[in-house]
């Protein structure tokens, strides 16, 4: 057994010593490898807004004619040449694409699977012990908020999880206690609930935006820390996100959104104003965080400009917070990165980045 290890090991160093001059010769054959003996290739097209960064400052649109459109796809002489490290290069950079791209793309992938791994683990958890989660993500108009609740819950059980995102309030909720509509989401026993956007509407958007009074503004900021303390001594877990991301970056994703025909349907008058209205959305956010920040519903800051790596971490802050059984086995790291993930401390001066 050992010679025939031995043996299978030179021959494939072998092969992994062939020089320039025969890889030359082989990229230069016609392709012999019939069609049906090829494997297909799932090949996952970037998407705009989703973290990729066309080479060479080109438009998403003219990277996607090179890599995924129709008639631009890889023939059966490119499936032969990436057999070959060197075919494999001359390939990705005939087709304009950046390999640093695409292996920072491939680890995400990897690292974002075994993070949902472990979050199926820890919902079962949360089904086993009973326990009820409420997950807030809150942030600024395209700081990514959708998109990780989307990877938080992809793999998750739909019957043990929701994700609420409430329209306006009708005339009816507009009538009741504010937190009224919202009790009613609230997680139940062995539940976990997102809310894309939550009772704290009424601390940010809803002032700026003069869809409630100062009063109301100014009740509701008194009555949160009550509010959230109750839920917290009921054994509701609260674990509240703020999304942080730089006016630049808001502006970039915001045109990334009118050139996309699958994402216009994001745009809304608000975030239309978001860009004018900066400066009143960062006063009202810092209020918020001075007077809602307690030891018992803390606030987590994500720096949120780069997508991929906030959707990571906030995963890992999450899994890296709870005692689920099975978390000691963990193939990856849980720790969340304190360059990305920053509990709010009453010293920051600048938030947004």
């Amino acid at each position: 057994m050992a010679e025939s290890s031995e043996s299978s090991g030179k021959s494939k160093d072998r092969k992994a010593r062939m020089d320039t001059a025969e890889i030359d010769d082989l990229l230069n054959q016609e392709p012999r490898t019939d069609a049906k003996e090829l494997e297909a290739i799932p090949t996952k097209v970037p998407h705009e807004g989703d973290g990729y960064l066309p080479p060479g400052g080109a438009s998403i649109g003219t990277v996607l004619k090179q890599i995924g459109d129709p008639g631009s796809t890889l023939t059966e002489d490119d499936l032969c040449r990436i057999n070959t490290r060197k075919g494999l290069l001359q390939l990705l950079e005939k087709r304009g694409v950046d390999i640093r791209d695409v292996r920072k793309r491939l680890l995400y992938e990897h690292e974002l699977r075994q993070l949902q791994v472990e979050l199926v683990k820890f919902q079962r958890w949360v089904q086993h012990t009973g326990a009820r989660i409420a997950i807030l993500v809150e942030g600024r108009d395209a700081a990514g908020k959708g998109g990780t609740i989307r990877r938080f819950t992809e793999h998750l059980n739909p019957r043990a999880m929701r994700v609420v995102a409430l329209p306006k309030p009708t005339d009816e909720e507009r009538g009741q206690w504010y937190f009224q509509r919202y009790i009613r989401q609230l997680p139940n026993k062995g539940e976990i609930v997102f809310f894309d956007r939550s009772w704290y509407n009424r601390a940010v958007v809803e002032p700026v935006m003069g869809f409630c009074t100062k009063k109301e503004h100014q009740r509701f900021l008194q009555q949160v820390p009550e509010f959230e303390h109750m839920l917290y001594e009921d054994g509701v877990t609260i674990i509240k996100f703020w999304f942080s991301i730089s006016k630049e970056e808001q502006a970039k994703r915001f045109e990334a959104r009118r050139q996309n025909p699958l994402k216009q349907w994001k745009l809304s008058p608000v975030d239309e104003k978001a860009q004018e209205l900066w400066d009143a959305y960062t006063r009202n956010k810092e209020e918020m965080f001075s007077k809602t920040h307690t030891t018992y519903s803390p606030w987590i800051i994500v720096k949120a400009n780069d997508k991929q790596t906030a959707r990571l971490e906030s995963l890992r802050y999450v899994l890296n917070l709870l005692p689920y059984k099975g978390k000691e086995e963990a193939l990856i790291r849980l720790t969340p990165d304190p360059n990305v993930i920053t509990r709010f401390h009453r010293k920051m001066v600048e938030l947004d980045l």
